[in-house]
């Protein structure tokens, strides 16, 4: 059965539209603008945004800075633990790790206790990457606090410790 076909959309003139340019507004958000999640995740993307930012120079996201610092707050720690630790599916952590290694960033070896798992540690390079890339995290996060002012991001800090303790 053929499909119907649509008609072209008729020509409109460069002045109308500009004026309908002019007069439309942007859609509305309804109720999502009452909706503290939805809130939450614009900031999130904002923060993401600034954070890619901050490590564009250094070719890192901020997923892969996630990694390299729990490596170095744990050194020899297990894979599948980090993948928990940051709630990153096993195999999207297995690529992480295998872009960190192929960069030389972090070394990953078959764990002496138990050969099932692989243990990482930062590698020299990646030790001296993570101590350039740390003063460009705080820039970030000094952009969110300018952003919604000093007591504002203080009390924000507070109140989302929960999920970070929550894991």
């Amino acid at each position: 059965m053929a499909k119907p076909s649509r008609s072209a959309p008729r020509a409109v003139s460069a002045t109308k539209q500009a004026k309908v340019k002019l007069k439309a507004k942007p859609p509305a958000l309804g109720d999502l603008t009452q909706l503290l999640g939805y809130s939450i995740r614009r900031a999130q993307l904002w923060i993401f945004k600034e954070f890619s930012r901050q490590l564009a120079a250094f070719e890192i996201s901020p997923a892969q800075f996630s990694v390299l610092c729990v490596i170095d707050a744990n050194p020899g720690v297990n894979q599948l633990a980090v993948a928990q630790l940051l709630s990153i599916e096993r195999a999207g952590l297995g690529r992480l790790v295998d872009h960190l290694e192929s960069r030389g960033l972090v070394r990953r070896t078959a764990s002496a206790v138990n050969r099932r798992y692989y243990v990482l540690y930062l590698t020299e390079a990646g030790i001296a990457l993570l101590a350039r890339m740390k003063p460009a995290a705080a820039e970030s996060d000094k952009a969110l606090a300018a952003k919604i002012g000093p007591r504002a991001y203080k009390e924000l800090r507070k109140a989302l410790s929960i999920f970070v303790e929550d894991g």
